[in-house]
């Protein structure tokens, strides 16, 4: 009987591929909009109309808003990207809609990741609030990209809001 050897792999040079590290996001925006507007609006941006990392680049997702629910990027032919499953879903008419989807986000490395969605009323405006929360092997880039680009999606949700209710 032969004999089987196996080797090592050498640990990766960047120490980012072999540290856990942790992600802390806040990001709010103000949107003249009320919340039911608002909620409708979260929704179609998370999904059809979801935008990519670049101004004019279509990332289309599919949310399935209901708790369980899949979040992802529908490449066709039963390809795609699984960011999440919806943990929380309660929309208007709860005083305080929430959505939350926990998962690897946009993430393809191990990681556990958690993204929180609060609609605020405040007067005839609604405050949104998106919290991201995640550990394990993300890179310093991908760390700083987040807080830019939740910031991005803010920004659009609350022009598309805007835009509608006038």
């Amino acid at each position: 009987m032969a004999a089987t050897t196996t080797q090592a792999k050498q640990a990766p040079a960047n120490p980012d591929e072999r540290e856990i590290h942790t992600l802390s996001i806040t990001r709010e925006v103000l949107v003249n909009a009320p919340v039911a507007l608002l909620w409708e609006t979260l929704l179609e941006e998370l999904g059809p109309r979801m935008g990519g990392p670049n101004p004019g680049q279509g990332m289309p997702m599919k949310l399935e808003p209901w708790p369980g629910g899949r979040w992802f990027r529908d490449l066709g032919n039963n390809t795609g990207h699984l960011w999440g499953h919806v943990q929380v879903i309660k929309g208007p008419p709860h005083d305080r809609p929430l959505l939350e989807i926990c998962g690897p986000m946009a993430m393809s490395y191990p990681v556990a990741g958690h993204v929180q969605w609060r609609l605020s009323p405040e007067g005839k405006s609604t405050r949104l609030t998106v919290k991201h929360k995640a550990f394990g092997l993300i890179p310093q880039d991908h760390r700083e990209g987040f807080a830019e680009g939740w910031g991005g999606i803010l920004g659009k949700i609350k022009a598309a809001a805007e835009t509608k209710r006038s």
